[in-house]
């Protein structure tokens, strides 16, 4: 059986912890931010992890399960 390929565009967005938790980054915050206001910027800044729900669908893209 070949080898599972890892989903080129999530492994550029995930990154696996040291416990094998999924770390993201959030969304809107690459352009339009003028109107955004500081503290929403602020609050984007910050990386998350991923829902649990989700977390079986992201495992597959990068090969992991």
């Amino acid at each position: 059986m070949p080898k599972m390929k890892t989903n080129s565009g999530a492994k550029k967005r995930f990154a696996l912890t040291g416990t094998g938790k999924i770390k993201r980054k959030h969304a809107f915050k690459s352009h339009i931010l003028t109107k955004k206001t500081t503290k929403q910027k602020r609050r984007l800044t910050h990386v998350s992890l991923v829902k649990t729900a989700d977390e079986r669908a992201v495992k597959m893209l990068l090969a992991l399960k």
